[in-house]
């Protein structure tokens, strides 16, 4: 099971600026990355995706493979992450190898182990699906049976069960994607223009673990959990 691993990094990141370029917690972001993609022993070529030239060469000193250079047409604040991808296959394919999974491993999740990545392959491979994707319980205070919207002025319930949810054991859980790990077949990515196809398993992530980059605050906690970390080895 040939596995390509793919991490997007962008340059002009306004969230964060320059997040893929800054240092955090002792060492550059994409390490992170880097390091448990490397360790889970399942990933068979790991790429970076860029536009960003000063990314590229980040990422060549710390030991990534940059066999091209994502266009600027998809690397916009809103560019699709499937045509990034879809972009990158087609690189690497040109250049002779083919892969039989896509591994999406976004750098904003630094606290990503190995074992992530190495049970998210696991289950694809012997879960009869399309994809696996990593997800985070919401708190049920967030549940979307419980949302509220504002209608013509008014505070309604955004579920049409919702006034009729009084208690916490009565809520279904809900999940949201987290970011850790995506997992797909080339075929479906390719072939039938999804990262997710029709059949995506969930690799649910606990709270603790699961953090994404999007903010100033988001770093904060970051610099906090992985310097604890540190101390604590």
């Amino acid at each position: 099971m040939r596995a390509l691993g793919i991490i997007p990094a962008r340059g002009g990141s306004k969230g964060i600026p320059d997040k893929n370029l800054r240092g955090l917690a002792g060492k550059p972001l994409l390490a992170y990355t880097l390091e448990a993609a490397s360790s889970s022993g399942v990933i068979d070529r790991l790429v970076l995706s860029t536009d960003s030239e000063a990314i590229a060469a980040l990422g060549r000193s710390l030991g990534l493979e940059v066999p091209f250079m994502r266009p600027a047409n998809l690397a916009g604040d809103t560019s699709p992450m499937l045509g990034v991808l879809q972009h990158a296959v087609t690189e690497v394919e040109g250049q002779g190898w083919r892969p039989e999974v896509i591994v999406l491993l976004q750098p904003t999740s630094p606290l990503r182990r190995p074992e992530h990545i190495r049970d998210a392959l696991r289950l694809l491979k012997g879960g009869g699906c399309d994809s696996v994707v990593s997800v985070v319980e919401i708190p049920s205070v967030y549940a979307p049976q419980k949302a509220l919207t504002i209608r013509e002025g008014w505070l309604k319930f955004w579920s049409e069960d919702g006034n009729e949810i009084t208690r916490r054991q009565q809520m279904e859980p809900s999940y949201a994607r987290e970011g850790t790990v995506y997992a797909c077949w080339r075929d479906v990515l390719m072939e039938r223009n999804s990262l997710y196809g029709e059949k995506c398993l969930p690799y649910r992530v606990p709270a603790h673990e699961a953090l994404s980059l999007d903010s100033k605050d988001d770093w904060q906690r970051a610099e906090a959990v992985l310097n604890a970390k540190d101390r604590i080895a």
